[in-house]
């Protein structure tokens, strides 16, 4: 996996964390430095672990699924992004507050980054990908992006949200489509 595709692939699992940062921040009165790091942390450290621990199931069924791993790949993303494109264009919105404590932000970094496991069991069917560099990375990228979301909330509202999760959705989709596409022999340029 090429650095632009790691790239797009952590920025598209941080969209469901940047949505729930913003409606933390827009939820906040107002939000210090430090609150925004509160969700980056949660949110990055649970997008980090989770694939790690996809990665580490995928690994144990590899070689009963290799001959259809691509087909797992293009399911698993095109899944986890159809939601996020889904969930963009719903009505009802989600009650969010402004609570901090290890209880909720536990309940929703898990709640955020359940797709990001899928994804780690997809990354043990990759071939050339470095894997610590893929969670750290992902993990990073999500803290940037969660933090950041936190802070516009506060300031913007939820404007954006909803463009933020359906970008997040295409994302994933079309790299899902990417892994498959490569592997039928149809498309050969990298990212």
């Amino acid at each position: 996996m090429s650095i632009v595709e790691l790239f797009l692939l952590a920025v598209g699992l941080a969209m469901d964390a940047f949505a729930v940062s913003v409606c933390k921040g827009l939820a906040m009165e107002k939000c210090s430095l430090k609150k925004a790091m509160v969700c980056g942390v949660w949110f990055g450290g649970f997008q980090a672990l989770m694939p790690a621990i996809g990665y580490l199931l995928g690994v144990r069924f590899e070689r009963y699924i290799t001959a259809i791993d691509h087909w797992i790949a293009f399911v698993l993303l095109g899944v986890i992004g159809g939601g996020m494109i889904k969930e963009a264009f719903a009505k009802e919105e989600e009650a969010v507050d402004d609570a901090m404590d290890a209880k909720t932000m536990f309940l929703l970094a898990v709640a955020t980054s359940i797709d990001a496991l899928a994804v780690g069991i997809t990354l043990a069917f990759l071939p050339d990908t470095n894997v610590p560099v893929a969670v750290v990375f992902i993990g990073v990228v999500t803290f940037g992006i969660s933090t950041a979301g936190a802070r516009i909330g506060n300031v913007f509202g939820a404007k954006y949200k909803g463009k933020a999760e359906l970008a997040g959705g295409a994302l994933l989709v079309l790299l899902g489509l990417k892994i498959l596409l490569e592997h039928l022999g149809v498309l050969s340029f990298p990212l």
